[in-house]
């Protein structure tokens, strides 16, 4: 279980924090979890995807479906990337931004993690 890389990118006002994790158990993945939400208190969400072998979970966290965890996914698919979680913290900043443009922010946090 180690961190990679982290990126940021903020659209008005909202920061979206990007983390690109080597995973290699769902515990790992668990325990990753619990200490961001322990860690970023303040943050609305947290949507993440991960990809073990043949196993892989999404989850959008309370954002509107599949504008945050799928996008996510399919960053991880398109890389061809394995043992990995990618997780993106979101801090509100008080303007909603709409399906598009909350895809678009996700994609780009996840995939600076990713790329860089």
């Amino acid at each position: 279980m180690k961190l990679i890389n982290e990126s940021l990118v903020e659209i008005k006002k909202s920061k979206f924090i990007g983390l690109y994790y080597e995973v290699n158990s769902i515990d790992e993945v668990n325990a990753i979890l619990e200490n961001l939400k322990k860690e970023h208190k303040k943050a609305r969400h947290m949507p993440y995807a991960y990809k073990i072998g043949s196993m892989a979970k999404k989850s959008d966290d309370k954002e509107p479906s599949n504008t945050a965890g799928l996008p996510i996914y399919n960053l991880i698919e398109r890389k061809n990337l394995d043992n990995c979680l990618v997780v993106v913290v979101r801090y509100f900043g008080g303007i909603k931004l709409g399906a598009g443009n909350l895809l678009r922010a996700y994609v780009e946090a996840a995939n600076k993690a990713i790329s860089n």
